[in-house]
């Protein structure tokens, strides 16, 4: 398989793996999903689990881009695009095909916190809480980690609400609660 081969097979097993879940979806779905025989997945991935870790690597390095590109675009000031997190997230729950955070359906489905898997979603995670930290830090938060830790506790759980479907519009409530914070971190 052509290096732009094994792209298309880690974009498609993306799409397969964030539709169906990790243990769902067998090697035999992932040959009829994607078009590509299983003898040329083994030549590039040795297990399902390599082709998993390929998946994740990818969607943490498109989704991170998108978000962070959003919040820019959405948010002139750094405590602008704070805020604006929650807008994109919005656009992301209206999204076709929504279906939750592949890291957090990841790191369940291998709970072991030494796997590979559920290092790789903590370490998405961890980016994200860096990139959100930085902003809080320019913004002149005093105690930057712990608006960071409380913004993304909103994110995570507006995203965990659009999933189960609990609310309209949890992007919108999570936006509310982090204005509040913001507030009570930066002032008015």
């Amino acid at each position: 398989m052509r290096p732009s081969k094994r792209n298309e097979l880690v974009e498609k097993a993306l799409e397969v793996f964030y539709q169906n879940g990790f243990h769902a979806t067998g090697m035999d779905m992932l040959a009829a999903e994607t078009g590509i025989s299983k003898t040329s997945m083994y030549k590039h991935f040795r297990t399902k689990e390599d082709l998993i870790m390929a998946a994740l690597c990818l969607r943490d390095e498109e989704f991170r881009t998108w978000l962070f590109r959003r919040m820019a675009q959405l948010g002139a000031t750094p405590r602008a695009q704070l805020i604006a997190m929650f807008d994109a997230l919005k656009e992301w729950f209206a999204q076709k095909g929504f279906r939750s955070c592949m890291f957090i359906k990841a790191s369940g489905e291998y709970p072991d916190p030494s796997d590979p898997i559920y290092l790789k979603s903590s370490e998405h995670k961890r980016l994200l809480f860096d990139y959100i930290r930085d902003l809080a830090t320019q913004a002149g938060a005093e105690k930057p980690d712990i608006l960071a830790r409380g913004l993304l506790l909103l994110k995570e759980g507006a995203i965990v609400t659009a999933h189960l479907r609990h609310d309209e519009n949890p992007a919108k409530d999570a936006k509310a609660a982090a204005k509040i914070l913001l507030a009570a971190a930066l002032g008015s």
